[in-house]
């Protein structure tokens, strides 16, 4: 559409509604009407999202009275986020509460959020009543455009509509330099406007710390951060803090800023994200689990944290846990582009080993129909080939399930096999030990498998509970560990004596032989502390960079979620 930028942002955050005059000029309606600040607005798509048929005719009424020329309308969260995902709305306009539905808009407005699925071009306002006033006031500080408290007129929505406008563009050249992927531009014009205190400042502020953040710039994202919190104390400046801790490496400060905030916002359920991420990282899986339990309880219709929450209880045994959230992520958003498949290769394995056939044939139904929809996408044939062998085991096919493990045993050293797939194919040779079917080579595969992402304890950690039914297989992932780790020693022993070409030509060398990443990324280490000191480093750079390329960006850490959960609590950046 003509109304706004192509693309651009997540719906980044605004102050609280006790803010309102700060961000919201009163004197704007005065000033512009809806055909000045949409002068096309014949062509604007608006959605109206209410249990209500008379609301909803209402409100269609009224913005058909502004010249509004296409009107949708859902009375379903289901029905509206299937919509928000395919089509491309100006306007949307959608109830807090909706009846017989324990999901909420602001249940619908957090999963598009996350999922990177609003353009920046569209208003998104939230309509309640009194009873749920104080959690859209909540609310807004995190994600809405404007909010309207029932019961509204039509000169207070346009009101709302024309000052949520006035914003995006005032700021359109920040997100325009975002389009043209030039983040350092975009940070920059953010910053002035901090520095500045010129409109909408504090909002400008959150997108140009997430840039920094984006660029590698941790400190200075910090620094964005702690002045917003020094200014406003805003939730979403803390988790600010905390994720720019993260990203800098500094777990333990960013796990007590994070016990700190969620200790004074108990129901902000971003920073559960990031805690949950971080302890992941650290190799407190337990604790993690827990924290994704509080996640799911705090917003339990999002399928994202639902999906969290069952990767993780699977991983650490609890498989009736895990059964059920993943199912209920299933039900909830099976066709939603917030679903990962990964949800259903573990479901697969839970109703395998809870001998569930008829549960499982739905289930691997599921997974083969995605795969239809991407016959090209290899993470999906891989998906569709673990459910197979579990397929033929449960068929006493034992000739087309032993194929299909050596097929996977085929790719463990292929550049896109990551850690999941890592994980997923040692969860498979461990529920094979159960069976009939004994490999020979399955101790050999799984030693490839550990050399290659062992690549930290809590990447080890993983692993190892990927094959926990099995005690020798654990023995052999914990061997290659210590394996890794020493070679990295070895290697790191020649830097201390002053021989740095040395440590590097060691590092690479074991790091091609092994791909372990950890052993890639210590040679980049040494090189770019000492590389003004080795002969021909520029090449050595060169021979780095290529193995960090194929073997370093691939997945080689524990991740839930995948891109999503690294973003957790912040703004979603596109172009």
């Amino acid at each position: 559409m003509a109304l706004g930028i192509a693309g651009g942002i997540k719906r980044a955050a605004t102050l609280p509604i006790s803010r309102e005059r700060e961000i919201f000029p009163i004197n704007l309606v005065s000033a512009r009407c809806m055909s000045n600040i949409y002068p096309d607005v014949g062509n604007c798509r608006a959605l109206i999202v209410d249990s209500n048929p008379a609301l909803r005719s209402l409100q269609a009424g009224m913005l058909r009275d502004m010249g509004v020329g296409t009107i949708v309308q859902k009375s379903r969260v289901p029905d509206a986020r299937s919509v928000l995902e395919n089509q491309v709305f100006d306007i949307v306009l959608c109830d807090y509460h909706f009846a017989a539905s324990p999901l909420t808009g602001q249940d619908l407005l957090d999963d598009l959020r996350r999922a990177n699925l609003l353009p920046y071009s569209t208003v998104f306002i939230m309509v309640t009543g009194e009873a749920s006033y104080p959690m859209v006031a909540e609310a807004a500080e995190s994600a809405l455009d404007s909010y309207l408290l029932k019961p509204h007129t039509g000169l207070a929505l346009e009101a709302r509509l024309v000052q949520a406008r006035h914003r995006k563009t005032t700021l359109r050249s920040i997100f325009e330099a975002i389009e043209n992927e030039d983040f350092a531009q975009a940070a920059a014009l953010c910053r002035a406007r901090f520095d500045a205190r010129d409109e909408y400042w504090l909002y400008a502020a959150r997108i140009g710390a997430e840039l920094l953040i984006r660029l590698g710039d941790h400190a200075a994202a910090r620094l964005l951060y702690e002045a917003v919190a020094a200014t406003k104390a805003l939730p979403w400046a803390r988790l600010g803090i905390a994720r720019a801790e993260v990203e800098a490496g500094d777990l333990t400060q960013a796990s007590s800023m994070l016990e700190s905030l969620i200790s004074s916002q108990p129901g902000f359920a971003d920073a559960y994200d990031v805690m949950g991420r971080v302890q992941v990282e650290q190799g407190d899986l337990e604790a993690a689990l827990e924290t994704y339990r509080n996640a799911t309880r705090i917003t339990p219709q999002s399928i994202s944290r639902l999906q969290k929450q069952g990767m993780l209880a699977f991983y650490m045994g609890h498989g009736d846990e895990a059964a059920e959230a993943l199912e209920r992520s299933v039900r909830i958003g099976l066709t939603s582009k917030m679903f990962d498949c990964q949800s259903l290769v573990l479901l697969a394995m839970t109703l395998f080993d809870k001998r569930d056939n008829k549960a499982f044939c739905r289930n691997h139904d599921n997974l083969r129909l995605a795969m239809e929809r991407q016959p090209e996408n290899a993470r999906l044939q891989r998906f569709v080939t673990t459910s197979e062998v579990f397929k033929a085991l449960n068929d006493r096919m034992v000739g087309s399930c032993v194929g299909h493990v050596r097929r996977l045993a085929a790719s463990v050293t292929a550049e896109d096999f990551d850690f999941e797939a890592a994980s997923n194919f040692l969860a498979v040779l461990a529920r094979l030990r159960s069976t009939e079917i004994q490999l020979t080579e399955a101790d050999t595969w799984i030693a490839t498998v550990a050399r290659r992402f062992c690549v930290s304890k809590a990447s080890a950690d993983m692993l190892c509970k990927s094959v926990q039914e099995y005690e020798p297989h654990v023995e052999v992932i914990r061997t290659e560990h210590t394996h890794v780790n020493r070679l990295a020693e070895q290697a790191m022993a020649h830097s201390v004596k002053g021989l740095h070409a040395q440590a590097v030509k060691s590092l690479m060398q074991r790091g091609t032989e092994t791909l372990n990443a950890k052993l890639v990324e210590l040679a980049g280490k040494v090189l770019a502390r000492h590389g003004a000191k080795i002969e021909a480093s520029a090449g050595m750079v060169a021979q780095v960079e290529e193995l960090q390329r194929r073997f370093c960006s691939k997945g080689t850490q524990v991740a839930l979620g995948g891109a999503a959960n690294r973003a957790a609590g912040g703004v979603m950046i596109r172009s």
